[in-house]
């Protein structure tokens, strides 16, 4: 009996392992495709916001790496605390901290943090795409729109992220008169890891949805291969 599992088993494997391999091979290929699309949620965030500025005879803002990495520090300052953000609670991290905390998180130099000429801060327990969470969250006054349209600005940073793999999700956008190239420069030019989050101006791809569906993918082939042991086994 255990020889004939045996001989059963090994052509079942070697077919199991060849389809999940096939599908996760077209399963890559459709996600690569799809990020290559959607590409970083902090970048269209400020490409919406470039573009509302334009139309709205404003000038386009540069999108900075050393500010937008200070924009995903500035979202944990909240610790995932939905309430801090808006309402009675609200409350915001003191400046020092720019220099203090942000800053050195980030690998910007200290020396080169300039003044910052207006915040767009939203939260809220499910996720938004850019275009929404714009609209919907970050505008949500006269006060954002004056914000968002202001000649003070020159430069842009955006960051999203979520707390622990989820909601409730947070959307930042810090704004700044200073000097492209020479304001928030990075140490060694690129930011330091600082996910979990997305940032814009790194230039990558920033979508957890890859690693989350690759876990799925090799369970359902683990459990797939057990009920596959059970029922030869079980003859």
């Amino acid at each position: 009996m255990a020889k004939t599992a045996s001989f059963l088993l090994l052509p079942l494997f070697y077919y199991l392992f060849f389809f999940f391999f096939a599908t996760t091979t077209a399963a890559d290929a459709i996600i690569n495709t799809q990020m290559k699309v959607t590409d970083n949620p902090a970048d269209e965030l400020v490409e919406v916001i470039n573009t509302n500025r334009t139309a709205h005879k404003s000038s386009s803002l540069y999108s900075n790496q050393g500010l937008a990495c200070i924009a995903l520090q500035y979202i944990k300052a909240y610790q995932g605390d939905c309430k801090a953000v808006g309402g009675p609670k609200a409350k915001k991290p003191f400046d020092s901290e720019f220099a203090e905390t942000f800053a050195p998180a980030c690998g910007v130099q200290v020396s080169t943090l300039s003044p910052i000429t207006g915040r767009l801060l939203g939260c809220q327990s499910k996720y938004a795409k850019p275009p929404k969470a714009f609209s919907e969250i970050l505008m949500e006054n006269q006060k954002s729109l004056d914000i968002l349209y202001s000649k003070n600005h020159t430069e842009v940073g955006a960051a999203v992220s979520g707390s622990d793999g989820g909601g409730p999700y947070f959307w930042c956008v810090l704004f700044s008169s200073g000097k492209k190239n020479s304001s928030f420069v990075l140490d060694g030019g690129v930011a330091k890891v600082t996910k979990p989050g997305c940032f814009s101006g790194a230039n990558d791809v920033c979508n957890g949805a890859d690693d989350r569906f690759s876990s799925n993918r090799l369970l359902t082939f683990v459990a797939t291969i057990l009920v596959a042991v059970g029922c030869v086994f079980g003859l």
